[in-house]
């Protein structure tokens, strides 16, 4: 099992942003492990809301849907190899970390939106900690970003479990989010690439 940075270049048209989403070079596990997974916790979630009889709208059943996909989505897409390869490659920095952070205030809205009747408190409170938590986390050095991103990670449970409130039956929420962010996406770890695809590329180099 090598560590290998060198990116693949991107493929051409649809297939071209698909790479730019998870990785160019993504193993056929790893999109199986990003495309089952997450509708599979989707779909349970809902068959678990619908049985439970939580009273959610339609409105409620498809929001909570699509968040399920998107975060159980995010936190196994940006924890692959290929993708940790591709969103800490160069020139990806402090900005665009940030950029790509600030976004999820979009999911955080929705959440409210139909959930919490629109709390705007609790999308600034829960935003504020994401922003300052995975700032601190960038700005750290990089032998220290692992442990710290834990440790702000164990405090963002806490505040979840005692400060943040959740809605019946998405308790889930908040940490799964906090775990994609903190945890997945931020930290720089080394991409291992598996060995079929290493002995691959020596053979090339030897057959060029």
């Amino acid at each position: 099992m090598n560590i290998d940075w060198q990116l693949p270049e991107l493929r051409a048209g649809v297939k071209g942003k698909v790479d730019s989403f998870i990785g160019p070079g993504a193993t056929d596990a790893e999109k199986a492990l990003q495309l089952y997974v997450p509708f599979v916790s989707s779909a349970a979630l809902l068959l678990w809301a619908w049985y439970g009889d939580l009273g959610w709208s339609v409105f409620q059943f498809v929001v909570a849907g699509m968040l399920a996909v998107d975060i159980v989505g995010g936190i196994i897409t940006n924890a692959t190899s290929s993708a940790k390869r591709w969103f800490h490659r160069d020139g990806q920095g402090f900005k665009q970390h940030m950029s790509f952070i600030a976004l999820h205030f979009v999911q955080l809205s929705l959440f409210s939106w139909a959930f919490l009747q629109l709390d705007v408190w609790w999308v600034l409170l829960t935003g504020t900690y994401m922003l300052v938590a995975c700032a601190w986390v960038l700005k750290t050095p990089l032998y220290l970003q692992r442990p710290v991103a834990l440790i702000l990670y164990s405090f963002a449970l806490v505040l979840t479990l005692t400060v943040f409130d959740a809605p019946p039956g998405l308790a889930w929420f908040l940490p799964l989010f906090y775990l994609k962010l903190l945890i997945s996406h931020i930290l720089r770890e080394e991409p291992y690439r598996p060995d079929l695809e290493t002995k691959q590329k020596v053979e090339n180099k030897t057959d060029g």
